[in-house]
């Protein structure tokens, strides 16, 4: 039984930002353990395999977010949905806070990474809430705010745990979450579900949906070899600054990744160009631009000033074909946008997976020129795919 939605609310601007700004927030939780892992390592008497299953196991929960709670934003009241979903994560993130142990943090973390997904929630709202004409420009505007979350995440991170050690990390990303919930409260509309599928059904229904939209179908594997490419980048580069000529710290390779913001401030941009031209045009001109800064990466190794605009063009062609590929996405049935997001983010993360590995390998077989012919290859082929959307 499908219940049909009324039109869209009026979205203010507003509104807009406090959306942008509570999915930017709200990803960041699965990031900020990342710069304290040397922090955990010391205070309970690690070795680093040990300290790496914090992010594991936040990340697996992520996977685990996206496929099991953000396709219920279809099937409850999206306003109520996202605010259990910021209390139960307000109470994961005091819980790693007062960890007495590491198999304590451990499992905390597992429960962060799972209602940090909330952003996967936040997403679909937005679109629905915006009128027609405007959806790109909104998804560029949302998107780009959850890429500034993960961009500032480890810089945060890695201050307060510096200064106060990593369990104030977690305190200040609760007391973030729970002012980000409180304004929610006070002005997200509420949003009445768009089907009344049973758990189950609403599962079931996401094969249904790549069997059933070819769109669907091009845009999640266009999207996965994109991000393949990308993640297999960033996977890899902090191996490469490491050495010379670069002979960089983490602190370097923060400030290399704070240069995707520029990625970030032009998501709108392409969303909005998105909603005038189509998406299609934009979807493979990121495909294409990701193929250029491979190409730069890989002729001019060893140039700083290479990998700063390789760096620019990377995240701003990645952010500019996610958002044209979900306006794509979205508009396919605007009673299923929660689980054709779960879709999409699904099989993305898979290619960030497949392209760590695959980065990874290339790397350790032939360096960083394996890498920059693995992000090519996946980046060639994602621009043959979208030319035949």
């Amino acid at each position: 039984m499908t219940v049909r939605s009324p039109g869209p609310d009026h979205l203010t601007a507003a509104l807009t930002r406090l959306l942008a700004i509570g999915a930017g927030a709200a990803v960041a939780n699965s990031y900020y353990n990342q710069a304290f892992l040397g922090h955990l390592k010391g205070e309970f008497g690690l070795a680093s395999g040990a300290a790496a299953l914090v992010p594991v196991l936040t990340q697996a929960g992520n996977a685990l977010g996206v496929l099991f709670l953000a396709p219920l934003g279809d099937r409850l009241e999206r306003k109520s949905l996202i605010l259990a979903t910021i209390a139960a994560l307000v109470v994961a993130l005091v819980g790693a806070a007062v960890s007495p142990n590491f198999l304590w943090l451990a499992t905390a973390s597992l429960a962060v990474g799972l209602f940090a997904t909330v952003a996967q929630q936040i997403v679909p709202l937005a679109v629905h809430l915006a009128p027609a004409g405007e959806r790109g420009r909104v998804l560029g505007k949302v998107t780009g705010g959850i890429l500034i979350g993960i961009l500032l995440a480890r810089t945060i991170s890695g201050t307060i745990s510096d200064l106060w050690g990593w369990a104030h990390v977690f305190w200040f990303a609760a007391a973030l979450m729970t002012a980000v919930g409180v304004a929610l409260a006070i002005w997200l509309p509420r949003v009445p579900p768009t089907t009344g599928l049973s758990y189950a059904g609403l599962l079931g229904s996401l094969w249904t949906l790549v069997r059933t939209h070819a769109v669907l179908r091009n845009a999640v594997a266009v999207q996965f070899l994109i991000f393949a490419a990308f993640i297999g980048f960033w996977s890899n580069l902090a191996l490469l600054v490491a050495e010379p000529p670069f002979s960089f710290g983490g602190t370097e390779v923060g400030l290399l990744a704070l240069v995707g913001v520029a990625g970030a401030l032009a998501a709108p941009i392409a969303g909005g160009f998105a909603d005038r031209k189509g998406p299609g045009i934009v979807v493979s001109s990121g495909a294409g631009l990701v193929v250029l800064a491979f190409l730069i990466f890989g002729l001019w190794q060893g140039s700083l000033v290479a990998l700063v605009v390789g760096i620019l063009i990377l995240d701003l062609a990645v952010q500019s074909s996610q958002v044209a590929n979900q306006a794509r996405v979205y508009a396919l049935d605007p009673t299923a946008r929660s689980r054709l997001n779960t879709v999409f983010m699904a099989t993305m993360l898979a290619g960030g997976a497949v392209g760590a590995g695959l980065g990874g390998a290339a790397f350790a077989a032939w360096g960083w020129t394996g890498t920059c012919a693995f992000g090519a290859a996946s980046s060639t082929l994602a621009l043959i795919l979208s030319r035949k959307a």
